[in-house]
């Protein structure tokens, strides 16, 4: 899809695209639906259904990697048939479906209301991003600060979010919690559509090719059957989530097909396109590795707040707003930050922030590890470890994600935008599948060791947590070796992925040349 230039920055509001306040106000909405079912998910298995970790951790592995798989087909169908604004009122349906279908108790219910939420996602979350995209001219200044600014937004909804539908799943019961998540939804798409009413969008995110979208097949036109052929796929990603010990299968499945099509776009386009959009997969791969980390969040750190952090004011599923309200407070900061440097030609470009952000991950990582140095008779921490880990991998994310969006936008050629914005989302479902596999490794077997309590990473683990691999084998309480389990790993990966930073800043003046101009 071309996005037309001619009608960007017309209606401006403090300084940005007017169209980017609606944008804000609908993907905070999105994403407080998102997050909130989201803060809720693992312990509703682990507590309500009562299925194992390794069970939940499967679920919330596959549904949250799977939700960042579609949004590659959606920005293709975005592209050649529907048009953004058709693609995002799509999913928010899909979505707000998916969270009221969660009330009702139901195996099919439930598998069939991720699935819901899942190919929902798919249409609705590269095509809002690829709008925001389009308000900006190609070398705007102010890119990097409007993202930043978007991206508040999906925070702010991720800060309220686990709060509120955390307080009513425990004061009314979990299906409280999803119906509050499915009316955020509905909010966001109703503040979407206000914005497409009062024309802020200008001509951006309208329907590619008005003729080929007319014509009919079978009676219905293209939008008819996108709709219908949606519907339809909600059995099968219900399917894969609730057999997720095959999902590497799909792994698999997607890899070829994203090796593929990028080839073939490569093939297509230009030189100076060719060069960015080798600059776009090495960007995509760090953002896997550092979702891969990131997000344990939501599965296994959240059951470690629950498990071995001494709470103050705030239950486990909660704790899940801590990211978010950091970013809440440091992205208007960040924003500004980044335009002052721009005014004085000192801001560092994106290779350098984009290893600056796995520096600070792994620091807080770190962080978590070194909780356990101050661990109580009942194996539980201080939750001071937990906020201030949150507060540097949260600096580290405001380096990489928001940076990641805008220069996706500017990178990617146009027409072939969406879909590669679907690329750059497709690091999350990578991310998630592997964040399973690391959440695994905290589980707990009786009388077992880890990867982590032997040679150079057992050294590594004791000299960050103060706890010896011993607690997993000598006759200590349960508690302590679940202490282990987590800390244990937080230190390793957070080491781990402090290496991959050094490495990634070590070479970006490469990556900086094959950016061909772009900052």
């Amino acid at each position: 899809m071309n996005i037309d230039q001619t009608d960007v920055g017309k209606q401006e509001l403090f300084g940005h695209p007017k169209g980017l306040l609606y944008l804000f106000f609908a993907e905070l909405w999105e994403r407080f639906s998102f997050y909130g079912m989201k803060a809720l998910l693992v312990l509703y298995m682990t507590k309500h259904l009562l299925y194992s970790d390794n069970a939940s951790f499967g679920v919330m592995a596959a549904y949250m990697s799977l939700v960042y798989v579609t949004p590659m087909i959606g920005g293709m169908i975005a592209d050649r048939y529907i048009g953004y604004r058709k693609s995002i009122i799509l999913g928010g349906v899909l979505m707000a479906a998916g969270h009221f279908f969660l009330t009702i108790e139901t195996a099919v219910f439930f598998y069939g209301s991720l699935a819901l939420i899942i190919v929902g996602n798919g249409f609705f979350k590269p095509n809002i991003s690829t709008m925001v995209g389009a308000l900006y001219k190609k070398g705007d200044g102010r890119r990097d600060s409007g993202f930043t600014i978007f991206y508040l937004g999906i925070n702010i909804g991720g800060a309220v979010a686990p709060l509120a539908c955390a307080w009513f799943a425990e004061v009314y019961g979990w299906h409280y919690g999803f119906l509050l998540a499915g009316i955020g939804m509905m909010v966001g798409l109703l503040v979407f559509k206000r914005g497409t009413q009062l024309d802020v969008f200008g001509t951006k995110g309208l329907v590619p090719d008005i003729e080929n979208y007319k014509k009919r097949l079978y009676g219905l036109n293209t939008g008819d059957r996108i709709w219908f052929l949606a519907w339809l796929s909600v059995p099968l990603f219900a399917l894969i989530v609730r057999f997720n010990e095959f999902e590497h299968y799909l792994v698999w499945v997607a890899s070829l097909f994203l090796i593929g099509y990028i080839t073939y776009i490569l093939i297509q386009v230009s030189v100076k396109e060719r060069k960015r959009l080798l600059v776009v997969v090495y960007f995509t791969t760090l953002y896997a590795l550092f979702s891969a980390v990131f997000e344990q969040a939501g599965s296994s750190l959240t059951l470690f707040a629950d498990r071995n952090v001494n709470l103050v004011g705030i239950n486990a599923a909660q704790t899940n707003s801590i990211n978010s309200t950091w970013i809440v407070l440091l992205a208007i900061p960040f924003a500004i930050l980044w335009t002052f440097l721009s005014k004085k030609k000192a801001n560092p470009n994106s290779a350098i922030k984009f290893g600056l952000g796995m520096l600070f991950l792994g620091l807080g990582f770190v962080v978590f590890g070194m909780s356990a140095q101050e661990v109580d008779e009942y194996a539980r921490t201080p939750m001071f470890y937990l906020i201030f880990g949150y507060l540097i991998l949260t600096v580290g994310e405001l380096f990489l994600s928001p940076i990641g969006l805008s220069k996706i936008t500017e990178l990617s050629p146009l027409k072939y935008a969406t879909f590669i914005m679907g690329v750059w989302f497709s690091a999350n479902f990578y991310g998630h599948f592997f964040a399973g596999k690391i959440a695994k490794l905290t589980t707990v077997k009786e009388g077992e060791g880890s990867v982590f309590s032997e040679g150079v990473w057992g050294t590594i683990s004791q000299t960050i947590t103060g706890i010896s691999s011993t607690v997993t084998t000598e006759n200590t309480t349960e508690a302590f070796q679940q202490l282990y389990s987590y800390v244990s790993v937080y230190a390793n990966f957070g080491v781990i992925t402090m290496g991959i930073g050094v490495v990634a800043l070590l070479i970006s003046p490469i990556i900086k040349e094959l950016m061909e101009g772009v900052h």
